[in-house]
C-alpha cells in the first residue's frame, strides 16, 4: 500500500517520540498534518511563525529531545529564521521543517521559491533538502541524530512540495535516536584532580550542558562532598537548588576576582562571564564541554575536554576523597549574605508604581516546586532572576545568550502542554510582550491556561535607563512605549486579566489568575526608574 511523504514525516516523528507539532499552516506542508493526525501526534497552529518554532525549542530543552516546528515557503520559513538563531545559541534541538515550491518547477519562480537552505546554513547544525519521498525516514533520523549529538542544536530540513504529496512502498522506519554520553579521559581527570588538591578557593560554573546531561545530582554530590561554591549559568539554573547554602546568586564577580581554580561546565567565556578577563589572571581553568569549538576560547585552559558532564563530575568526586574547602566557602557565604541583605531592602519596599525587586520578591514568594518560570524581558527578568529561588532542572527558561525578546508565550504554551498539572508562569516586560503577546489567543484556543506576570514600565526599560543618563530625557527616543494594560488584551481574547499598582497585592493577583483556569495576564505598574534608585541599571553590553 503507497504512502505518501507527510505520512512517512509523521510516523519519523513519532518513531523519536515526538509528541506535538507546532506550525503555522500553509498549503505546502498540509501533508505533514495528515500524517501527525494518523500518528497521534498533536498539532499546535500558532499565529506567527517565529512563535512556532520558539515553542518547539522549549519543548526540546524540557524534555531533552528534539522539538519539532512546520513552517510553509518563503515567509513562513523566514518568519522563523529568529527562532532558529536563538535556538542555536541556546544550544536547543530543534528541527524545522519547512515547505518548498516542487522540485518539478525548481528554479522556475514557483509561489514562494526562495534559497531556504543556504539562509540557514550559518546558525544549524545543518541545513539541507530532502529529494526523494523514500529517503524521508532515514534523512530524518540522521537530522536527529546530528540535533543531537555533541553540542545539540538546530536542524533545517526542507520538504518540497511534490516530494510531501509523493505516494511510494513505505520504508521502514528508523529507531529512536538515542546518544551514548562522550566518556572523559582518564588522565584529563587525573589532572583535574590534581589541580584541585592544590586549590584553595576553586569555584565550579554549571552551565547548560549540566542540565542536558542530567549531572545534577552528581553536582549535588561533588559540591556537598567538598564544600566547592556553585554558580549557575543559563539552563543550568536549577541544576543545583538556589536555596542550596553551596549555591551563590550575588557573588560570581568577587569569587571570580580570587578564585585560583575555575571548573567551566558546559558554558561559553561570552559576555555573561565577562570572556574571562575580570577573573584572577593568576587562575587556572578547567573547561568542560560538549562543544570542542569553546574550549580555549577566550581564555585558554589547562585542561580542556570534550565530555558528558554528569561522568566529568562523579569522577572527580572519585578521585578528591576528602578534600575541603570550608574556610572559601564561608567567606562567600558572608559575602553573599551581606549583598543578600542589601536586597532585601528593595525586595521589602512598598512604594508605588512598584520597584522591580519587590515585584520579583512577590514572584519568589509565589513560585512553588510545581511552577515552571519563563524569563521574557530585560530589566525586570534581570531583577527577578536575582532573587527567584529556582530549585530544580528545567524550571526556568529564557531565551539564552542571543537575548531574544518574545519568547515568553511561545515557551509557556510548550510547557503547558507538556505538563498540564504545572502552573507556568511568564515574566513578562511591556515591551517583550508586544513581539508575541498575540499567542494568548493560541493559549485560548487550546485551552493551555498560561499567566503572564507583566512589568509595565512603558519603555524598553534596559534601553531607556542607560540612554537617560547618557543623554538625557529629551534625547532620549525610540525607547518609550504607550501605558498600554495588556491584562486587557488578554481578556479580550477570552482569557482572565488583572491590573496591580499595589505591590502588596501582586501574590494575591497571582492566585486568582491562576484559580480562574484560563490564559491569564496580571498588568503590573511598574517604576520607570526602579533600576536606576536600586544602582542595578544595566549598561549596554559591549
Amino acid at each position: 500500500m503507497f504512502t505518501h511523504g507527510g505520512e512517512l514525516v509523521g510516523r519519523a516523528l513519532a518513531a523519536q517520540g515526538v509528541s506535538t507539532l507546532y506550525t503555522l499552516c500553509g498549503g505546502h506542508i498540509a501533508p505533514i498534518y495528515e500524517g501527525c493526525l494518523n500518528n497521534n501526534i498533536r498539532v499546535i497552529d500558532f499565529r506567527h511563525e517565529q512563535a512556532a518554532a520558539h515553542a518547539a525549542d522549549a519543548h526540546a530543552r524540557l524534555t531533552r529531545n528534539i522539538g519539532v516546528a512546520a513552517v510553509t515557503a518563503g515567509p513562513g520559513v523566514t518568519d522563523a529564521v529568529t527562532a532558529v538563531a536563538n535556538a542555536f545559541q541556546a544550544r536547543s534541538p530543534l528541527i524545522l521543517l519547512g515547505g518548498a515550491a516542487p522540485l518539478s518547477t525548481k528554479g522556475m519562480g514557483a509561489l514562494q521559491e526562495m534559497p531556504q537552505t543556504d539562509m540557514f546554513k550559518t546558525f544549524t547544525k545543518a541545513s539541507f533538502t530532502i529529494t526523494d519521498t523514500a529517503k524521508i525516514p532515514a534523512q530524518m533520523a540522521e537530522a536527529f541524530r546530528t540535533a543531537l549529538s555533541g553540542r545539540p542544536g538546530p536542524v533545517f530540513i526542507e520538504l518540497p512540495f511534490d516530494v510531501l504529496f509523493n505516494a511510494v512502498d513505505p520504508p521502514e522506519i528508523a529507531p529512536k535516536v538515542e546518544i551514548s554520553p562522550i566518556e572523559p579521559e582518564t588522565g584529563a581527570l587525573d589532572k583535574i584532580a590534581a589541580l584541585l588538591r592544590d586549590a584553595r578557593k576553586p569555584v565550579i560554573i554549571a552551565g547548560t550542558q549540566v542540565y542536558w546531561d542530567g549531572a545534577s545530582a552528581a553536582l549535588k554530590n561533588l559540591t556537598e562532598q567538598t564544600a566547592m561554591p556553585v554558580f549557575t549559568n543559563g539552563a543550568g539554573r536549577g541544576t543545583l537548588p538556589m536555596d542550596h547554602p553551596h549555591l551563590f546568586k550575588a557573588t560570581r564577580s568577587a569569587a571570580l576576582k580570587e578564585a585560583d581554580v575555575v571548573v567551566l561546565i558546559g558554558t561559553p567565556l561570552d559576555f555573561r562571564l565577562k570572556y574571562g578577563r575580570d577573573w584572577n589572571p593568576d587562575s587556572k581553568l578547567i573547561q568542560v564541554e560538549n562543544d570542542a569549538a569553546e574550549l580555549n576560547h577566550n581564555r585558554m585552559a589547562e585542561v580542556a575536554l570534550t565530555a558528558d558532564a554528569r561522568l566529568v563530575l562523579e569522577g572527580i568526586s572519585a578521585r578528591l576523597g576528602d578534600v575541603r574547602f570550608d574556610d572559601w566557602l564561608s567567606q562567600m557565604q558572608e559575602i553573599e549574605g551581606e549583598k543578600q541583605a542589601k536586597m532585601a531592602q528593595w525586595m521589602a519596599l512598598d512604594d508605588s508604581p512598584v520597584n522591580h525587586f519587590r515585584f520579583g520578591a512577590a514572584v519568589n514568594n509565589f513560585v512553588d516546586e510545581n511552577t515552571i518560570v519563563i524569563g521574557d524581558g530585560g530589566d525586570i527578568v534581570s531583577a527577578t532572576a536575582k532573587v527567584l529561588n529556582i530549585t530544580r532542572p528545567g524550571q526556568w527558561l529564557d531565551p539564552g545568550p542571543l537575548g531574544c525578546l518574545g519568547v515568553g508565550a511561545p515557551f509557556a504554551i510548550a510547557a503547558q502542554n507538556l505538563y498540564p498539572d504545572k502552573k507556568v508562569l511568564i515574566v513578562n516586560g511591556d515591551g517583550s510582550f508586544g513581539l508575541n503577546g498575540f499567542e494568548f489567543d493560541t493559549a485560548v484556543r487550546f485551552n493551555l491556561p498560561i499567566v503572564s506576570i507583566v512589568g509595565n514600565d512603558a519603555g524598553w526599560g534596559q534601553i531607556r535607563g542607560p540612554q537617560i543618563q547618557m543623554v538625557g530625557k529629551e534625547r532620549a527616543i525610540a525607547s518609550s512605549l504607550a501605558p498600554t494594560r495588556y491584562d486587557k488584551i488578554v481578556a479580550a481574547m477570552g482569557g482572565y486579566g488583572e491590573h496591580v499598582d499595589n505591590p502588596a497585592e501582586i501574590e494575591a493577583a497571582l492566585a486568582r489568575a491562576f484559580a480562574s483556569g484560563k490564559p491569564a495576564c496580571i498588568d503590573v505598574a511598574l517604576d520607570p526608574e526602579g533600576m536606576q534608585k536600586t544602582g542595578a541599571s544595566s549598561p549596554y553590553i559591549v
